[in-house]
């Protein structure tokens, strides 16, 4: 049997497995996009396990190594995986934005790119809530990569599949936090490097969760009142009272993230200090890892 045909019965198997636990739920496009999130997960998992880790050594050996315990090292390992994945959502989330089906009909369209965007990122979550679960360190972090799998699961029914590519988006700045959160454990707290990095990360948070993000929120929501009486009361509860939450945490979040970076660039510091110099040579431990602003995204 040649590669191709393995991938088809591998396929094929899949698809048949999440068929009777899809077609009750009334998720129809659910078992055609299952081996994308199977091979999603298992891609991230791999990047987590394997690329991170040896990545890391080659790319950043000195700060790498000084890590102590697997909780550090899974750490750090977790904020790779995390921006991989913000390039690769980014990326498949711009092809679809302007799909003919998701605007022909905000409510109900669906489209195959914007299915396997959304394949990717319930993948994504499911790797997320199981290492949130494997190495605990707060339940928030498992609450949320839950509720963000039960979120983009229900769209394949489909349903919202037009705004769920939009709220994608908020990813954009998740990049410069993670390279925020990496000059940090490098030893390059308070350089011009990050400084710079900084004003990326404000400025993409404020423009995509803030800006576009209440913008979309204002379509997002009139839909969903007029379409409230068609609309199954759990879909319908579940996106507006997750949306205007994950809404309200962003609000909070940049609030949270102006105070974090000020505390970086104090005002005796030397402005002139070279863009890539680390603060004192060493690496800063200034972080709490489990906290969402200040270190773990």
């Amino acid at each position: 049997m040649g590669l191709g045909a393995a991938m088809h019965a591998l396929n094929s198997f899949l698809t048949k497995i999440a068929t009777p636990i899809a077609m009750p739920l009334g998720l129809e496009h659910l078992p055609r996009n299952f081996p994308w999130i199977v091979y999603s997960a298992l891609g991230f998992t791999f990047v987590h396990l394997v690329v991170a880790p040896f990545g890391s050594r080659w790319i950043a050996p000195v700060s790498y190594g000084k890590l102590q315990g697997r909780r550090a090292k899974n750490n750090w390992d977790i904020h790779v995986v995390s921006l991989v994945h913000a390039l690769i959502i980014i990326t498949l989330a711009s092809r679809s934005l302007n799909r003919p089906g998701l605007a022909a009909d905000p409510t109900y369209g669906s489209d195959t790119i914007a299915e396997l965007t959304h394949s990717i990122a319930v993948g994504y979550f499911i790797w997320d809530t199981i290492d949130a679960m494997v190495n605990f360190t707060d339940l928030g972090f498992v609450l949320h990569g839950m509720a963000c799998t039960f979120v983009y699961t229900l769209t394949f029914r489909p349903i919202l599949q037009y705004f769920a590519i939009r709220f994608l988006f908020w990813e954009l700045s998740t990049p410069f936090l993670n390279i925020h959160w990496f000059l940090d454990k490098t030893g390059y707290t308070g350089s011009t490097f990050q400084f710079i990095n900084g004003a990326f990360l404000l400025s993409t948070f404020f423009l995509v969760r803030i800006v576009y993000g209440w913008y979309t929120s204002i379509f997002f929501w009139r839909i969903m009142f007029k379409s409230s009486s068609g609309m199954p009361m759990l879909y319908w509860v579940v996106f507006m009272t997750g949306h205007t939450v994950l809404m309200s945490l962003n609000l909070i979040w940049f609030g949270k993230m102006i105070k974090s970076l000020r505390k970086r660039f104090d005002s005796d510091q030397d402005p002139k200090r070279p863009l890539l110099t680390p603060s004192d040579g060493a690496q800063q431990q200034n972080y709490v890892d489990t906290n969402p602003i200040d270190g773990a995204a």
